[in-house]
Order: structure tokens, then C-alpha cells, then sequence
């Protein structure tokens, strides 16, 4: 550049700096009670333009019925399993396991979800020695205090169980050939429901849209009366007193559970043989089972190849059964965490500038930071506040 009069002008120089990218590794789902994929092709572009580097085991995708070309057409590097788990961010929604953890580099994040009754002690005890950060998707709360992930797979839940009842029970092979809604002159399926939260209104909402009649049963009044005023006048509430619903359960073609009955309250086998033969027993509660003790419990992953009218079961995990509806609910939620995190310039900061990250950490630089993890492993934790104002 030269000024009018002919001498040069100093003029900026350009100045590179070499940046790594954050590198995230999303490894195949092995597990038999978790098949949900976290990421969508879309979903995964989206994070590499916000200047991440994403890589995917080869084949993983399958459950979803997304193929690898559909990431490589995206830039999406598909490798092996050692090498998605070498990644800095590692997201897998299964439970972990020890010869997974002992692949992924020391110090990196784990994003999974928070499924304490199938992990192992061995696997968080790795964890530990390798200094995993790892944090369940499910605990994250936003300023608002809602759960983003935990909230959407309820939702998701809930109407997967619906859809899945009204085709199981149209089944004429394996169910009883009857639709949920019936039509005019015939009396509709019955549908009882424990719980009031977003699982048992998703649940509901689909039920009452195929014309079915709802029960809704729940002790905390204050969640049933909210629950009510949003569904609509249609739904009959009541808190859970044993003589209602023992007739509910006896008149009842479908039941899910969701939650809202006391610790102690349990349906017996005396009682479950009082249920209509060809009943659909779902149970949407983190601890499935429980309030059938009697029954065994199969996953809705498998529920047309399990259905049949003679007896009885409880269905678990409906997510398992729309893998590809999770997989776009989760890739929306992980674009705005992992934007979080890429704005706040690393996990750490991330953590002091996020209250509603802090809390879902479960293990922190070789320290576990959740009591129920502790637990598990038979040590204390130690609040993660106590650790982020020392760094």
C-alpha cells in the first residue's frame, strides 16, 4: 500500500493460528437394553460447520437405518471403534463398559445416560483412573429448570407406548384383533395411567386422540390437577387410593406406568390374574418392574415378536422402539449442549458458567461427584463446586 505522496504504508499482516478441532466420537451401541442412537446425519453436520470433528464406528447408524455413507456425504469420518473412542467428547447413550473405557483417552468427556442399575462398579472404577468426565444427558437441567433430554425421551416414551398398544392390540395374530378407540356402537379400549408427569400426558394425549377412555392416577394432586387442566375435562383423575384402582386395573386393556404411586404400592400376582386376559402392561419408570413384581419384563424393542394374549408381560423401553425418532429428538438437544460448551471454550469453563451442567456430572478428573454413583462404587462424592473453584 502507498500513501499519495509515494512512500510505502505499514499494513496489517496476517497471523495464523493453529487451533485443534474438538474432536467427538459417536461408537456403536452394543447393549441389550439400550438401542437408541444419539446423533442424525444432519445432526452430526451440524456440530462439524460449528467446528468440531466428528467421528462415527462404522455401522453404527444401523439401528437408526441411517448407512455410513449418509455421514461420509456430510464429512463425517467413519472409523473404528478404537477411534471413536479415542475422541475428546464421547456420546453413548448405553450403559458403559470396561473395555470401552480402558479405549478412551485420559481426561475426556463421556455423554451418556443415566442408567445406574445396569452399570458396573468395574466400569466406573475405570472411569476414575482415567479421569473421565462424564456427565448424564438426563440430569442437565436449563435456566428454567426443565430436563431438555430427560423431558423429550419422556415425551417420546409415552406416545410409543400408545402407538405400540393400539398396533399390538390390532394385531389379529398375536393380540386380540380390537381397536383402541372402537368405533360407533362399541365401547373404547381403556387405558389406566400411573403418573401425571410429561410421559403419562404424552401417553394421554395419544390415547384420547385414537378415542380411547383415560385413567389417570397420581398422589401428587397438585401434577394430576395441572396434568388435567392441559389434557382436557375427557381424562378421569384420581389420587391412588387401592379400592379405585383395583377396579381400574380390572376393567383396564392398557396400563402404564410412569410414576405417582407410593414406594410401597405393588399390583400383585392375585391381582394381575383379576386383569383382563390380553392386557398391555407398560412401564415407563427408570426401575421397571417394580410395581409388577410378578410379571417378566420385555423389552418394547421386541414387543410384536414377544405380544400375545396369554400371558402376561410388562413392556419396557418404548424409546428402543422409535431409535430414529430419539436419535433427531437428541441431536437437537446435543447441538445446543455441545454450542454451550464451544462458546464457553472447554468442558471446565463450560461447568462454572453452567449450573444445569454441574449437576449431571457423575465422575470429575478421578473424583465420583453424584452420591448414587458413589454408592455403587462404595465411596463419598464430593461436590464438583468444591473442585471448579481450585482450577
Amino acid at each position: 500500500m502507498i500513501n499519495p505522496y509515494g512512500s510505502p504504508l505499514e499494513q496489517p499482516a496476517q497471523i495464523a493460528t493453529s487451533r485443534r478441532k474438538l474432536s467427538i466420537g459417536l461408537p456403536a451401541i452394543h447393549s441389550d437394553s439400550e438401542h437408541r442412537f444419539p446423533l442424525t446425519p444432519e445432526g452430526a453436520a451440524t456440530l462439524l460447520e460449528r467446528g468440531y470433528r466428528v467421528i462415527i464406528e462404522a455401522g453404527a447408524a444401523d439401528p437408526i437405518h441411517y448407512n455410513d455413507n449418509a455421514y461420509a456425504r456430510r464429512g463425517i469420518e467413519i472409523a473404528d471403534r478404537a477411534a471413536a473412542l479415542a475422541a475428546d467428547v464421547v456420546i453413548y447413550t448405553a450403559e458403559p463398559q470396561r473395555p470401552d473405557i480402558d479405549m478412551m483417552r485420559r481426561g475426556a468427556m463421556l455423554l451418556t445416560l443415566m442408567h445406574l442399575e445396569r452399570w458396573h462398579p468395574s466400569a466406573i472404577n475405570a472411569m476414575l483412573m482415567r479421569g473421565i468426565v462424564t456427565i448424564a444427558l438426563d440430569l442437565i437441567t436449563d435456566p428454567r429448570g426443565n430436563h431438555p433430554f430427560a423431558d423429550i425421551l419422556a415425551e417420546i416414551d409415552g406416545r410409543a407406548a400408545i402407538a405400540l398398544a393400539s398396533s399390538l392390540l390390532a394385531d389379529s395374530q398375536s393380540g386380540k384383533g380390537i381397536l383402541l378407540g372402537g368405533v360407533a356402537g362399541i365401547v373404547p379400549c381403556e387405558v389406566t395411567i400411573f403418573g401425571s408427569g410429561l410421559a403419562a400426558i404424552a401417553a394421554a394425549r395419544s390415547a384420547t386422540g385414537l378415542g380411547a377412555m383415560v385413567r389417570m392416577f397420581d398422589n401428587d394432586v397438585y401434577s394430576l390437577r395441572s396434568a388435567i387442566r392441559d389434557l382436557g375435562p375427557q381424562i378421569i383423575g384420581s389420587a391412588c387410593h387401592a379400592k379405585v384402582v383395583e377396579s381400574a386395573l380390572r376393567s383396564a386393556d392398557v396400563v402404564i406406568a410412569t410414576g405417582g404411586f407410593p414406594s410401597t404400592f405393588a399390583i400383585d400376582a392375585m391381582m394381575v390374574e383379576q386383569m383382563k386376559r390380553g392386557v398391555l402392561i407398560y412401564d415407563l419408570t427408570p426401575r421397571a418392574g417394580r410395581l409388577f413384581p410378578s410379571l417378566p419384563c420385555i423389552d418394547l424393542s421386541e414387543a410384536r415378536q414377544a405380544a400375545g394374549i396369554d400371558r402376561r408381560k410388562v413392556y419396557v423401553n418404548p424409546g428402543n422402539a422409535v431409535p430414529r425418532t430419539a436419535a433427531m429428538a437428541l441431536s437437537n438437544s446435543l447441538n445446543t449442549l455441545l454450542d454451550d460448551v464451544m462458546v464457553c471454550e472447554g468442558v471446565t469453563n463450560a461447568l462454572k458458567l453452567t449450573p444445569g451442567l454441574r449437576g449431571a456430572v457423575l465422575t470429575f478428573l478421578g473424583k465420583v461427584t453424584n452420591r448414587e454413583v458413589g454408592r455403587l462404587v462404595k465411596c463419598r462424592a464430593t461436590d464438583i463446586t468444591i473442585f471448579l473453584q481450585l482450577m
